[in-house]
């Protein structure tokens, strides 16, 4: 049966079980904020399920609990910020953060993190920035799990990207993919509940379909929009890895197992004030798009599932695997 929680026990929780795996309450609150909020919005793949490998990762060193990020400024309009190989989401705080002040003055702000590790859904990044009334995209790598098209062997990560704008009097618009059809978070939850996955998700070791998530995640995603998918999948570690001097996706180390060094993945930031750069028409011009496309029977806009299910959790709390909230809690209370 599953264990239900209110959103402030399960963060309480998941900072008890980071914090003992030897992490420092700043960072192990920062990676409560991201999980909670993912477990929130639906995203499974992202919350709750993390926990044991993230404290894992402390434990064995893939991920350093007492790093501090360092910001540096590249420019008048760049910020490069080294995780240290610490969780990507103090470095991805401070960076963006400090994006939001530098980009009243210059219109547009570029933020590198570099030698970062996980950074969940790439909206939750990119949704912060839309509630300061900016634009904002965001794109990571991850550690190998797409082939080139053509090729048999995982090279790229399954590199989410997002975008998020601002909407007067309303939620942000978020919309928030991974370049693989599904995100390798469903995998592993589809793993720990040991069920098995649709047969077009991914590719066992030996490059045939399967339907079991072990071995899904031992090979390689398929891509959105296949060969297309894969050069997205190539122009994101580029961003984030080459523009921030990380490590690709085939030289990163799995997120999934406790195995090698730190993976020391990058995340690249686009930050936009949209009022400037539209001539002030901005909020205007986005509401015509957005009420072109609710005004078709059927449709809806990126991310209001997401928002739907986030005021459901915060009225009724959310539900997790026993299993789960057993090793959690064991973490919590060692």
């Amino acid at each position: 049966m599953p264990v239900k929680l209110s959103l402030d026990d399960l963060h309480g929780l998941i900072v008890r079980a980071i914090v003992n795996a030897g992490v420092i309450e700043r960072s192990a609150k920062d990676v409560a904020d991201a999980l909670t909020a993912a477990e929130a919005d639906g995203l499974k793949g992202h919350g709750a399920s993390r926990v044991p490998s993230y404290a894992d990762h402390a434990r064995c060193g893939k991920v350093d609990g007492k790093a501090s990020p360092v910001l540096h400024e590249a420019g008048r309009a760049g910020i490069r910020v080294d995780a240290c190989m610490g969780y990507a989401y103090p470095a991805c705080r401070q960076g963006l953060d400090r994006a939001a002040e530098l980009v009243r003055e210059t219109g547009i702000v570029g933020v590198a993190i570099a030698n970062s590790h996980h950074f969940g859904p790439a909206g939750y990044h990119a949704e912060r920035m839309a509630e300061k009334g900016l634009v904002a995209l965001a794109f990571s790598n991850s550690p190998q799990a797409i082939a080139p098209w053509g090729g048999n062997r995982g090279l790229y990560g399954t590199n989410p990207i997002a975008m998020a704008v601002p909407r007067v009097g309303k939620p942000p618009m978020v919309a928030d993919l991974s370049l693989s059809k599904v995100a390798r978070g469903n995998i592993l939850v589809a793993a720990q509940k040991g069920e098995p996955i649709p047969d077009d998700w991914a590719l066992a070791p030996d490059g045939t379909p399967t339907t079991d998530p072990k071995l899904a995640l031992k090979g390689t995603m398929l891509p959105i929009g296949g060969a297309k998918g894969a050069a997205l999948a190539m122009m994101v570690e580029i961003l984030s890895a080459a523009l921030t001097g990380s490590h690709f996706g085939f030289e990163a180390s799995s997120f999934f197992d406790n195995e090698g060094g730190p993976p020391a993945v990058g995340q690249f930031f686009l930050v936009i004030d949209p009022a400037p750069m539209s001539g002030g028409r901005f909020a205007e011009r986005i509401e015509t798009l957005f009420s072109a496309i609710l005004g078709q029977d059927g449709t809806r806009l990126p991310g209001d599932r997401r928002f739907a299910l986030r005021e459901k959790a915060r009225r009724d709390g959310v539900e997790i695997p026993d299993a789960l909230y057993q090793d959690i809690s064991a973490r919590a209370n060692a």
